[in-house]
């Protein structure tokens, strides 16, 4: 049981930090399609692919925190 906690971890966390780096190069998403930043200023709407990196990202994070916390209850 300890293995598969720890595979799903190192899985888990391996696609965490790439969809973190995909949305830090991907800053500029936004002026893909015209809408360029205007000087940085203020309230961002998360759109299109944004805001479905910005979902699995919030999912991925509960679940390795989820993950975490079991392995540590199981005490493996």
């Amino acid at each position: 049981m300890a293995t598969y906690l720890n595979l799903a971890m190192s899985v888990t966390s391996v696609a965490l930090i790439a969809i973190i780096l995909i949305q830090s190069r991907g800053a500029g998403l936004g002026g893909l399609g015209g809408g360029g930043d205007m000087g940085g200023s203020g309230y961002h709407v998360r759109r299109g692919i944004e805001r479905l990196l910005f979902t699995i990202t919030i999912g991925l994070s509960i679940v390795f925190f989820l993950l975490a916390i079991l392995n540590v209850v199981l005490g493996s």
